[in-house]
């Protein structure tokens, strides 16, 4: 279903979050995003992968990231959602700065139930979801079944092969 603007929701609707960390403390930098996501009423997680060490991508010279990949509930609109990730961010000490550079907490919507949204500020599913190892390997491991714009998460995966993406610590 493609959407023009946000709708309400009557009913809780399955989403999956990224997170990425590479500065500080990064496998509690996930925990922690996630932990703030929920305390704020904003989702509740059901499933959190396990936490994946992962070459940086776009800009090279920085360090690894810690990747994972989570389920959840959410009862907000996709756009109220996109404002409590950001917001997320921001009080953790996210900075905007160089693009794919380095950061504290990086959190992406992947999908939000079966929607299709094509917005200026959120494209859903996410549209790097399918070019991206260090999603679809932590997302794979936790919803194996999942079909997102008509592909399998765990063949996605398996077609990335998963290059520059190793387990780090078990969830």
């Amino acid at each position: 279903m493609l959407s023009n603007g946000p709708e309400p929701v009557e009913a809780p609707v399955a989403i999956g979050l990224g997170l990425g960390s590479n500065i500080g403390d990064k496998p509690a930098n996930l925990a922690a995003g996630l932990a703030h996501l929920e305390a704020r009423g904003a989702v509740k997680i059901d499933a959190v992968s396990s936490i994946y060490r992962t070459a940086p991508w776009g800009y090279l010279d920085q360090e690894d990231f810690a990747n994972a990949c989570a389920l959840a509930t959410t009862t907000l609109s996709p756009r109220a959602l996109l404002a409590e990730v950001k917001a997320v961010e921001a009080e953790m000490g996210r900075l905007q700065g160089l693009r794919w550079g380095p950061r504290l907490i990086d959190i992406d919507i992947l999908f939000y139930g079966d929607h299709e949204i094509e917005w200026a500020e959120l494209v859903l599913p996410h549209k790097e979801l399918f070019r991206r190892a260090f999603v679809l390997e932590p997302l794979a491991e936790i919803a194996p079944q999942l079909m997102l714009g008509g592909r399998s998460v765990r063949e996605a995966a398996a077609e990335a092969g998963g290059k520059g993406v190793e387990r780090w610590f078990k969830s």
